[in-house]
């Protein structure tokens, strides 16, 4: 219809062209006049130009020619509704091939985009003199020039304005315009070569990808493979189909054909991933159960109508999801019931996929909210689910991504709170505390940098609220102690104990402080274990922290009588060393065993005697001697204090008569011999008389 020219030089030659809106953007050669120029002269002898165009009743009519950015490397221009990708073509210079530009007409801004190494830095362009490609680079070489070069095989515009990038390992890749990278699956194929022709195009939220006269027909969201199918040409060209999201329409040499990558029976719709999630799900359950070696697949799933669970669930989820779509179909009546008892699950699957929607296309201001919101409904949905290592994985992925969230998400699962004491209390279901405690331990996830759930969350007390991790530790040996039996190797405490997980939690802290230092005291003390109490002890007589010495002493002595008795002899072990006790004896006396003699004390004591340096002396002038004085209270307490033996024999010393008084006696008349009648002597009466009235004889 009309020839336009859009070079304005003699030499000049166009080595690449789009269309962006109502303009034309292309890549310009423009050899250097000197024909001996050197290799860097040549290497940056092209310039990126734009030009309006403006259709009228007389034809097109032209703007005046614009330059982007002129003495810049070759690239290959590729538009997308709002902006322009420049992409190093394959024979640049081996310094600028490390990045992407991608120039946003309307804010007259360029951007330098390095998606392996992370880097994005945007420019304004104010003036013609801003648009020079050294000067663009100025600040940035130092760092550019450490990244190596990218690996673009091909490229393509997606249909939502970002750029597919196909490795040459065959990765798919979308850059957005921002400058992020995001990965979205990989081709089966063996690295490509130079010739291999790939097809790039997208419908919707489908990526349809043909190499070596495969197609491959993935979601981006999830990147899952939905189809493949092998086609009889290998080389093939998409065409555009506006306003069909159902089928593809690409041109071969044989002709135009159409492919429509949808099940009839769905209404026109392909078969959603939560679907084919459930079989591949289906299949590793039955696949552990079974003892057949044959492995199943989800094709024998499907087609082999043994295992009817999977089936009705995926046409509950059919039926649920097509109703916001299209009219819905009838679900059998025996499908009815399920779908009432899972109405609430399937109803908080669909609210969590609205809000990643939502995340998707949210403003700046507007992710944080909405990623607390789904970090919540992530971790609250693994903790009412089975807790394996893949769950457990994902919960590290979690907090190690959105830390607060997390945490914000951990104390609203758990209903953690204090209460009017100042006391941490928590609200959660017996379910919810099993998974926290009785998930997979470190000997089971291994050392790939997977944490049980109860060391994330312990390192989330010490990130962000570290006073409440003794509290958080002796909430969960109390629900210990009700759910599992005392020493049970199925419960946690069986394994390692928890104060002591706790504990290695804060040792892998990078800095320590006497923050640090006063939490592991808590550690130890809440746990109430004798051991960790006396070493608790110990810290505390290290830090000659004599009062909370006396404290703990004093409360912990209650506990048990062996660790009374382990406590006041380590307190007496150090009374024998230095005299800084001495202002706390009056509170330590009354906590000496009822089983230790004064013979037991003197021998602490002795044994604990600093070692003397020969002094003649008999008092050494730094007056930290222990002398007898010191000891008297002590020893007269333990005198004065009834000893054992009496006490066993306190009750016969305490009765009112001693010795106890004779029990009655009976006594039998002797059988008188039949026929005798001889007198009995008088003694021998009296005695007889006597005794049966009972008197003394």
């Amino acid at each position: 219809m009309q020839t336009l020219e859009l070079c304005q030089g003699a030499r000049a030659r166009v080595v690449s062209v789009c269309s962006q809106a109502a303009n034309l953007v292309w890549c310009e050669e423009r050899p250097p006049l000197d024909t001996h120029s050197d290799v860097s002269k040549c290497a940056f002898r092209f310039c990126i130009c734009a030009r309006a165009l403006d259709l009228g009743e007389q034809g097109v009519q032209q703007g005046p020619v614009r330059i982007v950015l002129h003495n810049c490397p070759e690239y290959r221009v590729l538009a997308s509704p709002r902006h322009v990708f420049l992409v190093p073509a394959s024979g640049s210079f081996a310094t600028t091939s490390k990045f992407l530009l991608i120039w946003h007409p309307e804010q007259a801004k360029l951007t330098i985009a390095a998606p392996s190494a992370g880097f994005v830095h945007s420019k304004v362009l104010h003036s013609s003199s801003e648009s020079d490609f050294r000067k663009l680079l100025l600040g940035s070489m130092g760092l550019l020039s450490a990244l190596a070069p990218l690996d673009i095989h091909t490229c393509a515009v997606s249909s939502c304005g970002a750029l597919l990038l196909v490795s040459r390992k065959g990765a798919v890749n979308v850059l957005e315009a921002n400058g992020t990278q995001r990965h979205v699956f990989d081709l089966e194929a063996e690295p490509l070569a130079q010739g291999d022709a790939v097809e790039l195009k997208t419908y919707g939220s489908i990526l349809a990808c043909v190499l070596a006269g495969v197609l491959y027909l993935v979601d981006q969201n999830s990147g899952r493979v939905i189809e493949k199918k092998i086609l009889s040409m290998k080389e093939v060209h998409f065409l555009e189909s506006p306003g069909e999201e159902d089928s593809i329409q690409f041109l071969a040499p044989t002709g135009i054909y159409s492919f429509s990558f949808s099940n009839p029976e769905d209404g026109g719709r392909p078969e959603p991933c939560l679907v084919e999630m459930v079989f591949e799900e289906a299949c590793r359950y039955y696949q552990r159960r079974s003892l057949s070696s044959s492995k199943l697949t989800v094709e024998k799933l499907k087609k082999g109508g043994v295992f009817q669970a999977p089936v009705a669930l995926t046409a509950i989820l059919q039926h649920s999801l097509h109703q916001k779509q299209k009219p819905a179909r009838g679900l059998q009546d025996t499908y009815a019931k399920l779908l009432s008892t899972i109405s609430l699950e399937l109803q908080s699957y669909l609210s969590l996929e609205l809000l990643k929607t939502c995340v998707v296309s949210a403003s700046e201001s507007e992710v944080e909210s909405y990623c607390e919101e789904l970090v919540e409904q992530e971790v609250s949905r693994v903790l009412h689910s089975d807790m394996d290592k893949d769950n457990l994985a994902y919960l590290n992925s979690v907090f190690t991504s959105f830390p607060r969230a997390a945490w914000k998400a951990t104390r609203s699962c758990l209903q953690l709170q204090q209460n009017g004491d100042g006391l941490l209390v928590a609200r959660a279901t017996p379910e919810v505390w099993k998974k926290v405690l009785g998930g997979p331990q470190q000997e089971e996830v291994g050392q790939n940098g997977v944490v049980p759930l109860f060391e994330l969350i312990c390192a989330s007390f010490l990130r962000f609220k570290p006073k409440w991790l003794p509290n958080f530790v002796e909430l969960t040996q109390q629900y210990v102690s009700i759910s599992w039996p005392y020493s049970s190797k199925e419960g946690p405490e069986g394994r390692v104990p928890l104060y002591k997980r706790a504990l290695g939690v804060l040792a892998r802290k990078s800095k320590h402080s006497e923050v640090d230092d006063e939490l592991e005291l808590e550690l130890l003390l809440c746990s109430k274990r004798p051991k960790a109490v006396l070493q608790a002890l110990h810290l505390l007589i290290c830090l000659k922290q004599w009062q909370r010495v006396v404290e703990v002493a004093e409360k912990f002595s209650k506990l048990s009588p062996l660790l009374n008795k382990e406590i006041f002899t380590t307190l007496l072990a150090e009374f024998a060393q230095h005299r800084e006790l001495d202002p706390y004896l009056d509170t330590l006396w009354p906590l000496c065993p009822a089983e230790l003699s004064t013979s037991d004390i003197l021998t602490v004591v002795l044994q604990h005697l600093p070692c003397s340096r020969q002094d003649p002396m008999p008092f050494t002038s730094e007056g930290n001697q222990l002398t007898v004085g010191l000891l008297k209270p002590l020893l007269q307490r333990v005198m004065q204090r009834p000893r054992i033996q009496d006490e066993m024999y306190s009750d016969a010393l305490q009765s009112p008569t001693f010795p106890p008084p004779t029990p009655p006696r009976e006594h039998k008349n002797p059988p008188k011999a039949a026929g005798s009648n001889a007198p009995q002597p008088a003694g021998a009466r009296t005695s007889a008389s006597a005794l049966v009235r009972g008197d003394t004889v």
